[in-house]
């Protein structure tokens, strides 16, 4: 029998229970994988607390690595005993096994381990998302990257950096200052020391970061706003403070004719092809060293509730990642 975590009434951490499934054999274009490791992100905590709600009950988790066991008919895009990992769009990653559509997994290429390609697949391809297709990041670029000592923002900040970006970073502490600038920041913001609009003025000499990329949401969303130059563009990717209140289109056109986007990572890897491509870029990166993973802090996956707690506390760096 196998077991997953899973959530039968939106709550606290102490909603995640392990418990055993009943998991069917794969279908026509399915797969079955063993997994060896899960990421957590905060995309898993707004369902478990029921921001983002669903059928319940429900599994977590959005990204996984693991091994091809079983195959239904007509699959053509991997194999038994491959490695492979996957974000998708479905939660119920904190599981042992899963049986998921085939082309929705990609190969982990040689010199990437499953740990790695667990922590990756979300974080990664949401920072290729943000930095290749939502806006094609330039050299001498300047932007702003809001937590940029958690998953997303140390994979963003080493990419940037590595394109010939100028990354100015925030974060909530010094000894998380100390990582933002080992990961490519420039500069770097430290929330509730520094005014974080003066200091980017201040670094900008008064002309603003061409893009902010905000997780935060709610608690600086305007201050994101006031940061940018002229015709800049703001994008909001996740809501970790609470989702942003509703903003007029005239807060726009009062500090320079912004641009604004809420992009969603499945809207850019919706085919078979750009999931490919954009995983293909993302592995290319970390075999070349521009990108290197940050696992902070790793968990049994039935211990997936004190992770909850960790991440909710901010008490966590660079990726978190749930083993079975």
């Amino acid at each position: 029998m196998s077991h997953a975590i899973r959530v039968h009434a939106y709550g606290g951490p102490e909603a995640l229970r392990w418990e055993p499934v009943d998991l069917p054999p794969p279908g026509p274009g399915e797969a079955r994988i063993r997994q060896v490791a899960a990421g957590l992100n905060f995309i898993d905590v707004y369902e478990r607390t029921g921001l983002y709600k669903g059928q319940l009950p429900t599994g977590l988790g959005r990204e996984a690595a693991g091994i091809v066991e079983a195959l239904g008919p007509r699959v053509r895009d991997v194999r038994v005993g491959e490695r492979v990992a996957y974000v998708y769009a479905q939660p119920g990653a904190y599981a042992e096994q899963r049986v998921l559509p085939a082309e929705r997994l990609v190969r982990i290429p040689d010199g990437v381990s499953e740990l790695q390609a667990a922590a990756v697949m979300l974080k990664g391809l949401t920072a290729q998302m943000l930095l290749r297709r939502v806006h094609k990041l330039g050299r001498n670029d300047t932007i702003l990257v809001h937590a940029a000592a958690g998953g997303v923002g140390t994979i963003l900040c080493q990419w940037a950096n590595a394109l010939g970006a100028r990354v100015i970073g925030v974060v909530g502490s010094e000894a998380k200052a100390e990582l933002a600038e080992r990961n490519g920041c420039q500069h770097v913001v430290v929330g509730g020391r520094d005014d974080l609009v003066d200091r980017v003025r201040q670094v900008t000499r008064g002309r603003g970061v061409d893009v902010v990329y905000d997780s935060v949401g709610q608690d600086t969303f305007m201050a994101s706003l006031d940061c940018l130059r002229r015709r800049g563009l703001m994008v909001s990717y996740g809501n970790a403070s609470g989702p942003v209140a509703p903003v007029a289109p005239l807060e726009l056109a009062r500090r320079g004719s912004l641009f604004l986007t809420r992009p969603i990572l499945f809207d850019y890897i919706a085919t078979r092809r750009e999931l490919q491509s954009a995983a293909d870029e993302l592995f290319a990166a970390l075999q070349a060293g521009s990108v290197t993973v940050q696992v902070g802090q790793t968990f049994r996956m039935q211990d997936a509730a004190v992770a909850h707690r960790e991440l909710e506390a901010r008490r966590t760096t660079g990726s978190t990642v749930l083993l079975i």
